[in-house]
């Protein structure tokens, strides 16, 4: 019989204080200083840039301001509702929005536009390579466009080392090169990665060692072959 790992608690919320890809400065310190309402902001770039942390941070940063705010993804189902008192709305992963979720987005931004609601959006692409309806694709390109750029390696180990810590695992240097060798690169899978781990060590017992990590994988790639 596996034992259950109790849960930690919630993660934390991320904030512009968390994010630590330094390339990417200019974007955090004008999302920072945004004087509400402004004009629109799209953030761009590949997996691991920390687009959702942004979107994420900005919408904390505002809550604790007291204000109220609303966030999307394209994962959420449609309609998408504006509701009184909001002073901002963050939309992510405009790249995978689909038809009804694009008309979903349109109507959110023409809504916010009209009440003087600051508008923030994100995607893997620059606004002109969106494969979207040519009426949202455009608004998305109106006001501040910044395309992000990954972390460094770096940085990617500071975060993956906080994160450890943060959950009160050790994390040794060879089971840290054991997950950026044998892993993709980006933050937010290795960030899962870890959860997994932690998971899987608390139910064992045991230390967050290679071994352990290598066995985790083995388990985890027979039981995706047999539900296959």
């Amino acid at each position: 019989m596996k034992q259950i790992p109790l849960a930690i608690g919630p993660d934390p919320l991320p904030t512009f204080d968390t994010y630590l890809t330094s390339a990417n400065a200019a974007a955090v310190a004008h999302l920072r200083a945004l004087d509400l309402p402004s004009a629109p902001v799209y953030l761009w770039g590949p997996p691991g840039s920390g687009k959702s942390h942004l979107l994420r941070a900005l919408v904390h940063q505002r809550h604790a301001l007291g204000e109220r705010a609303g966030s999307f993804d394209a994962a959420d189902p449609a309609p998408w509702q504006l509701q009184p008192g909001w002073t901002l709305v963050v939309v992510d992963r405009c790249d995978q929005l689909d038809a009804e979720r694009q008309q979903a987005a349109f109507a959110l931004f023409v809504q916010a536009t009209d009440a003087g609601v600051q508008w923030a959006a994100a995607g893997r692409v620059p606004p002109v390579d969106l494969t979207l309806r040519d009426d949202l694709r455009t608004r998305l390109a109106w006001g501040h466009v910044f395309a992000l750029q990954a972390g460094s390696e770096n940085e990617t180990r500071a975060a993956l080392r906080r994160e450890a810590d943060r959950r009160g695992i050790f994390l040794a240097d060879e089971v840290m090169d054991y997950l950026l060798t044998r892993s993709a690169r980006d933050l937010g899978t290795l960030m899962q990665l870890l959860e997994r781990m932690d998971r899987f060590a608390l139910a064992r017992q045991r230390a967050v060692t290679v071994p352990l990590l290598r066995q985790m994988l083995q388990e985890e790639a027979v039981e995706a072959g047999a539900d296959s």
